[in-house]
């Protein structure tokens, strides 16, 4: 993997998260916060699970490891989660764009939520946060149909041809 691999996979997943977010925009209220069978209890939830990873992640490769997901996790609105992805992308950015490719070899270590400790190449852990990402925005497509909201595509080719 490049670094210009890596904002591209970065780029795709920001753009369908916007996308999502945008989606959850468009809901009533009751909609966000309903409780619909899930790996996360509601669309909002889903949302700050897919933020937060991303704040997990990003602090790992600075070198912390949190023992927990932060706060503002389950306590924020749609749109202060999207204010803080956006934070996120940026600060993302700029750590992205201090690397030259070999330094997606380096080997991160660090501490799951359990206190678990793992050792991976950056490269593999960027791999793993867009995949993440992808999972959960699958989720919330389903979540979406259940509330009856025909969910937006977040295929990468779809995000391709969309920059063309």
């Amino acid at each position: 993997m490049t670094i210009e691999e890596a904002r591209e996979l970065f780029g795709y997943s920001a753009w369908a998260n916007g996308r999502m977010f945008d989606a959850a925009a468009a809901l009533p209220a009751e909609h966000l916060s309903a409780t619909i069978a899930s790996s996360f209890p509601s669309i909002l939830g889903t949302l700050g699970h897919i933020v937060g990873a991303e704040w997990i992640w990003l602090r790992r490769w600075h070198g912390d490891s949190p023992a927990a997901t932060p706060a503002w996790v389950t306590g924020s609105s749609l749109s202060e989660l999207r204010a803080r992805l956006t934070e996120l992308e940026a600060e993302r950015d700029g750590f992205l764009g201090q690397l030259a490719d070999a330094d997606l070899e380096r080997v991160v270590e660090y501490r799951r939520l359990s206190g678990e400790g793992y050792a991976d190449p950056l490269a593999e852990l960027v791999r793993h946060a867009v995949n993440h990402s992808t999972y959960h925005r699958g989720q919330l497509a389903t979540l979406l149909r259940q509330v009856g909201v025909h969910p937006p595509g977040t295929d990468y080719i779809a995000y391709v041809r969309a920059r063309r």
